[in-house]
């Protein structure tokens, strides 16, 4: 257990779960779990943008953590602490056993998905079809609550399929807050099961953000975050009187540049003196160190920070450098050299 962790942790255990000062609220902040994005590549990237954002791994289900390669699964760099580590899966032992890993691997929250829509993700039994069964999801969280010091939460919809009363969510919540589960992250859209993509599924449901601030009015105790459609700060900013965070998708991983901005716009940090040039350049040392240590290309790196220079003059350009698969037989620093000429 690192150093950092652990003092994440101590932080952790000693909140009273409420609405606390925003320097000791760990989910004020978060970027979301996205599947081939949130990678720990693309959370170094985030990490030097901001020190303070709460940042989740990809859904690792718990097939592959029993039976296939942890240490790919569950690898990364002290660097990204505050880290979650999300699990997808359906079986209390199972789950049990896969958030002990986490914690013993160094993750300072273990989320489990109930709100992901894919047909996929429902052929495995898990992800927002498990808000029809919250006594399973009870089960699973108790199971983990009970190996485990890190916090167990949750990641859910408002609803299912066309299904808008306000009453399902309510009895979800309140059915594994029971369970032992003190922190909820929302998608403030229902999940539709069928007939739309997982992309459609976050566009075409509307957004209710009055369902997420009733869940708070009637949870009080419980740390209530919301998800989706959060493009701004000034979003976030009218958000923040009604829920104790604010967790980001999409845009983040679009938009990087945003989170440089967090710190300061929403823990009261001191600015730092930060550039695109700079942290383009750590990246390019991080890419020198991986490729090293682990063999890693620079361009399963680069991928993530293609971002960077959004709404930029020349940021077409820069990006088609970083992407350019004839200069894949480069190393990283000439790729770099190529693209600051842009």
């Amino acid at each position: 257990m690192d150093g950092a962790g652990a003092q994440y942790r101590s932080l952790v255990r000693d909140l009273k779960w409420n609405n606390v000062a925003a320097e000791l609220n760990p989910w004020r902040m978060s970027v979301a779990p996205m599947m081939d994005w949130t990678d720990r590549h693309c959370r170094y990237f985030h990490r030097l943008l901001s020190r303070h954002a709460l940042l989740y791994t990809e859904m690792v289900t718990t097939g592959a953590l029993l039976h296939g390669d942890v240490p790919r699964h569950l690898r990364f760099n002290v660097e990204e602490h505050p880290l979650a580590l999300q699990l997808g899966g359906s079986e209390p032992a199972d789950l049990a056993h896969c958030a002990r890993l986490g914690q013993d691997w160094g993750y300072d929250e273990i989320n489990i998905n109930c709100g992901c829509p894919s047909e996929r993700v429902q052929r495995g039994a898990f992800g927002a079809c498990l808000m029809h069964e919250a006594p399973l999801v009870a089960e699973c969280v108790k199971a983990m609550v009970d190996v485990v010091d890190v916090p167990v939460t949750v990641k859910h919809r408002i609803g299912i399929d066309r299904d808008e009363s306000y009453g399902f969510v309510r009895d979800f919540v309140g059915t594994v807050a029971d369970a032992g589960c003190k922190v909820f992250i929302v998608h403030a859209r229902n999940a539709w099961l069928k007939g739309l993509s997982p992309k459609e599924n976050r566009e075409i449901p509307p957004l209710r953000y009055a369902v997420v601030h009733q869940l708070k009015q009637d949870f009080p105790h419980l740390t209530i975050a919301i998800n989706g459609g959060f493009i701004t700060s000034e979003q976030v900013h009218q958000e923040l009187p009604h829920v104790d965070g604010v967790m980001v998708g999409r845009e983040a991983y679009h938009n990087p540049w945003w989170l440089s901005r967090w710190d300061a716009e929403f823990y009261g940090s001191a600015v730092v003196d930060m550039s695109r040039e700079s942290v383009e350049e750590q990246m390019v040392q991080y890419m020198e160190r991986e490729a090293q240590a682990h063999g890693t290309p620079w361009y399963a790196i680069a991928r993530h920070m293609l971002g960077l220079r959004h709404g930029l003059p020349g940021a077409r350009r820069w990006r088609q450098v970083w992407s350019d698969h004839r200069l894949k037989g480069l190393p990283a620093r000439e790729v770099w050299t190529q693209a600051g000429a842009c």
